[in-house]
């Protein structure tokens, strides 16, 4: 007979281990993302797929917060995140660091991600822009490539923190995330 796991069944990791734990070679760029509960969300992506880190952006709420908190449910303590105010200083720093910068973004060059070859050699840092706006202007010509998620609805787009679930999920299994 089928039955749900108790929490104490899952066999997770407590913080400190974590923090030891190798990550996926992959960052996180949120780009003026406006949601407490979006930020939340991406951060508990990010613990549950071994992400490197995040850098929050421009407007992008940090933690410590209560909205934050509720959808991130503890993953701010153990996910390294940074601020950087200015998304191109940002985009700098980890090209010097040799990260190729994608950007999720529907745009005249973008491709889909279905036909963009992950390559598990590589250090990738993905950025997720604002919820109305996506991805600031400035940073468009600093970005190296551009990948969208096909879509076959009505709608243009899905939420961030959908959108980084799939997308962070796509990279992780390239990457060597491995249960």
């Amino acid at each position: 007979m089928t039955k749900k796991l108790k929490l104490e069944e899952l066999g997770r990791i407590d913080v400190e281990t974590f923090k030891k734990t190798a990550k996926i070679p992959l960052v996180v760029i949120l780009d003026n993302v406006r949601s407490m509960h979006n930020v939340g969300a991406i951060f508990r992506t990010a613990d549950a797929f071994l992400v490197e880190k995040i850098v929050l952006c421009g407007i992008t709420p940090q933690p410590p917060h209560r909205e934050i908190h509720k959808a991130a449910l503890g993953a701010t303590e153990s996910v390294d995140w940074i601020f950087e105010k200015d998304i191109n200083t940002a985009i700098d720093k980890l090209k010097k660091e040799s990260f190729e910068i994608i950007g999720i973004e529907q745009t005249s060059s973008s491709q889909l991600i279905t036909n963009f070859e992950i390559d598990s050699q590589k250090k990738y840092a993905l950025i997720l822009g604002n919820e109305v706006d996506g991805i600031s202007d400035e940073a468009l010509n600093n970005i190296d490539t551009f990948l969208e998620i096909p879509q076959l609805g009505t709608k243009h787009s899905l939420n961030v923190s959908v959108c980084g679930g799939i997308v962070i999920w796509e990279f992780a299994k390239s990457l060597g995330f491995k249960k």
